[in-house]
């Protein structure tokens, strides 16, 4: 088994000033689904991401959705990428999709934000939902940074979103009326992207980060 250094948790601090930009909504969505981000990955292979969860509102909740998030390959006439959840040695099926289309991470991200937003401050998840599938599509800033991989200093793009930042039902949202999700990537990260962190009123509500780990060569 091959492990390429840790990336992720500990090593995205970005070095220097930060640079933002404006990008149109057009633009801010082909970047966050980038087509083809997993076509240089060995078939053998797996991208492991890490989650850690913090939820004031629903602690119990937070332990159950803290562990490793592993990405694996199948093999057929359309390759399908595979994730799996798995903490404490027990592992967990989370789906199957396209290999071709690009990294299936984002998806799994932005849901899992809507399912912990719907669980702990109440509301329809179909309306959660909306409201981020809507910021994607909207114009945003992106910010030119830098971090250190493996001690080698590499370049980073980074969108900041706030879904309900105009939402007329905010202020009931039991902190989360402010949610902030920044996804960070770079092409030197296997996969595109490097991190995705959710955050409610400055994280002293909820935090989810979800961190580019390791590339495992299982093969």
């Amino acid at each position: 088994m091959i492990k390429l250094p840790v990336i992720g948790l500990v090593a995205a601090l970005y070095a220097g000033a930060v640079v933002a930009s404006p990008i149109d909504g057009e633009q801010t969505y082909d970047m966050l689904f980038r087509n083809g981000t997993l076509d240089q990955i060995d078939r053998g292979a797996e991208l492991v991401y890490r989650r850690a969860v913090t939820n004031t509102l629903k602690p119990d909740m937070a332990s159950r959705d803290t562990g490793d998030i592993a990405l694996s390959f199948r093999e057929g006439e359309a390759p399908v990428a595979l994730l799996e959840f798995r903490q404490d040695g027990k592992h967990r099926s989370l789906g199957t999709f396209p290999a071709s289309v690009g990294n299936p991470m984002i998806m799994y991200f932005y849901e899992t934000v809507v399912r912990d937003m719907a669980e702990a401050a109440g509301g329809s998840p179909f309306y959660i939902r909306n409201r981020v599938k809507d910021a994607l599509i909207q114009s945003s800033d992106i910010q030119e940074g830098e971090a250190v991989i493996a001690g080698k200093t590499v370049p980073t793009q980074t969108i900041v979103m706030y879904p309900f930042a105009e939402d007329p039902n905010r202020d009931r949202m039991q902190g989360f009326g402010d949610l902030e999700l920044r996804v960070t990537m770079s092409e030197a990260v296997p996969g595109w992207y490097m991190s995705f962190v959710a955050e409610a009123s400055q994280g002293e509500v909820y935090r989810s980060e979800l961190a580019f780990d390791r590339l495992d060569e299982t093969q």
